[in-house]
């Protein structure tokens, strides 16, 4: 069956359809200055489709809120913890359920971290809710910037990998990407390279111009056409939609945003009074206290001369009176750092908190204990959180094979490193192979898929050998190291796993 889906008017006056089904296997994107039509064309489509398809819209302007009022989409609001979102996206693809994430009055981070968790809880989903949905994402280029901007860069690595995995391995967990963005320019390439349908709508900028062409296989003289379209048509390609460059005028909508495009109004008649009516103040603003700034006088010369001409050894107390800061010794100040690590990882949920954060807490525990000056930098911090989280104990940190351990961590990034140790610690010391559970505590996540997927990173790296043994139990072997740990259980819970190594 195929569901034809129609966009608008095309050339000749000819009903324009796009085929949803071919869409939820190809992928589109949709480009186009403000103001040229991109949230009319997106809620058109949503709108068409809504009886056909599951829909989740990343909406960063809270703009299509409104089709929960005749579509039964629910709203889900962006300003939640990682674990709530996670676990409404679980359940959205279990119960398919249409929904609206919507970030309005979040910060830039906020809203890139929000739609990458929620995007990630998609994506990892269990294979039996891999139902096909159309994810629609508003803005794509605040979520896979092309360049680092304000945001800290392990913020935007993760939004640019949810957005990734969206466009690239989405298709197969049942996840079609529609993204729509303001300029090609400032969208990651890998992320606009994977659609195979478009609708290009006005540009201006020579820049976005040509790569609209580029990708539709158009000219550079065929380009300037983007500049002459009017309001609400696109230009539009793909197996979806027509297997010629077509221009479409999108058709008309059932709901409306809740903010609306800047309309000309007309002036109020003209007032007598009306100087009256701006200059006479309001006698509520008596009541409100007014704070002026009153300009310090300045100071003479002879005055500032006088003063930096006095020797430094006039004090007004006695040096003796002053409380004196006791120097610390380069032991006590590792003691104090060590502290600091261990404070910052006792909380419960430190596991799941990125090391961004982590590292910012423990920068003010260093301010509290009085630690001036360099602490540690983010790489080493990081360094020293992996060893910390590996279990390691002071005798094995001190062996050889323990050094050569973390030689070999060196060729896995610095997220994966955890992992990784904790793996060799359990090697070294013939403890029982972790479970998923725990190797997904370890790397923080609650997905033991993607725990499963890490093992499978270190074998093709030639890290580690996986096998089993007779009973089903995994067997982690580390050739470089000569060791292996001993048969555990994949599916043991995280809390057993940790009270039978406690």
């Amino acid at each position: 069956m195929t569901a034809g889906i129609d966009m608008g008017k095309g050339v000749g006056g000819e009903r324009s359809h796009l085929d949803l089904e071919e869409l939820l296997a190809t992928r589109l994107l949709v480009q186009g200055n403000s103001g040229s039509g991109k949230s009319h064309l997106l809620r058109r489509l949503l709108e068409q489709s809504a009886g056909w398809v599951q829909q989740v819209i990343i909406d960063p302007e809270g703009d299509f809120v409104t089709l929960a009022d005749r579509y039964g989409h629910v709203v889900i609001e962006g300003e939640r913890s990682e674990a709530e979102l996670l676990g409404i996206a679980a359940r959205v693809r279990q119960h398919r359920v249409s929904c609206v994430l919507s970030l309005e009055g979040l910060d830039a981070e906020e809203q890139m971290r929000a739609a990458a968790i929620f995007l990630n809880g998609l994506f990892d989903a269990d294979r039996d809710f891999w139902y096909p949905v159309l994810v629609v994402v508003d803005e794509a280029q605040l979520f896979a910037p092309a360049a680092s901007g304000e945001v800290v860069d392990e913020v935007r690595r993760l939004s640019l990998g949810a957005m990734t995995n969206l466009m690239c391995r989405g298709r197969k967990r049942g996840l079609a990407g529609v993204i729509a963005t303001q300029r090609l320019a400032k969208l990651a390439k890998n992320v606009a390279a994977e659609a195979s349908n478009f609708l290009m709508g006005r540009t201006f900028l020579d820049i976005d111009m040509a790569r609209a062409a580029d990708l539709l296989g158009l000219d550079r003289r065929q380009a300037e056409m983007f500049r002459d379209l009017p309001r609400g048509s696109f230009v539009a390609l793909g197996p979806a939609l027509s297997r010629r460059p077509l221009k479409v005028e999108i058709g008309t909508v059932e709901t409306s945003a809740r903010s609306g495009s800047p309309k000309l109004l007309p002036l109020p008649e003209a007032n007598v009074d009306a100087a009256d009516l701006i200059l006479t103040p309001d006698p509520a603003e008596f009541a409100r206290p007014m704070q002026r700034y009153v300009q310090p006088a300045p100071r003479p010369a002879t005055d500032i001369l006088a003063e930096l001409s006095k020797p430094r050894t006039e004090q007004t107390e006695p040096q003796e009176t002053r409380p004196r800061r006791t120097e610390m010794t380069a032991g006590e100040r590792q003691d104090h750092i060590s502290e600091a690590l261990a404070d910052v990882l006792h909380g419960h949920d430190s596991a799941f908190r990125t090391d961004a954060e982590l590292y910012q807490d423990f920068l003010v525990r260093c301010r509290i204990r009085r630690l001036s000056g360099a602490t540690v930098a983010l790489p080493e911090f990081r360094q020293r959180l992996a060893v910390i989280r590996s279990g390691a104990d002071a005798e094995m940190q001190g062996s050889e094979l323990w050094q050569k351990a973390l030689t070999l961590s060196h060729a896995v990034t610095d997220d994966l490193k955890s992992v990784f140790l904790m793996l060799a610690t359990s090697a070294l010391s013939g403890n029982p192979c972790p479970s998923d559970a725990l190797i997904a505590r370890s790397y923080g996540t609650h997905s033991v898929r993607r725990a499963r997927r890490l093992l499978g990173y270190f074998e093709e790296q030639g890290l580690v050998v996986i096998h089993q043994d007779r009973a089903g139990h995994r067997i982690a072997a580390f050739p470089d190291l000569g060791v292996e740990t001993a048969p555990g259980n994949p599916d043991a819970a995280d809390v057993e796993v940790r009270s039978a190594a406690e």
